[in-house]
C-alpha cells in the first residue's frame, strides 16, 4: 500500500453551525467510520452515507483532509 497522505470522511452536521462528527456505522459490535484514503473507497461508501442521511434527515459533507502530520508512533 502507498503512503496515505490525504484523507477523505463523511461527516454530519449535528447541530448548526459547528457540531460536526465522523459518520460511522456499525458492524456486529464495532463502529467503523465512514474514511477513505482515495476516491474509489469513497465512492463505495456513498450509498451508506446518503442513506444516513435520508433516514435521519442531517446533512452530511464529504470533507478532504491533505495535510499529515504524524504525532506519534506506537510500537
Amino acid at each position: 500500500m502507498p503512503k496515505i497522505e490525504i484523507i477523505y470522511a463523511f461527516i454530519v452536521i449535528d447541530r448548526e453551525p459547528d457540531d460536526e462528527g465522523i459518520v460511522g456505522i456499525r458492524i456486529g459490535t464495532a463502529w467503523m467510520p465512514l474514511v477513505g484514503a482515495d476516491e474509489k473507497r469513497m465512492e463505495s461508501l456513498r450509498p451508506i452515507a446518503q442513506k444516513i442521511a435520508k433516514e435521519t434527515g442531517k446533512k452530511i459533507i464529504v470533507a478532504k483532509f491533505k495535510f499529515r502530520e504524524d504525532v506519534e508512533v506506537i510500537t
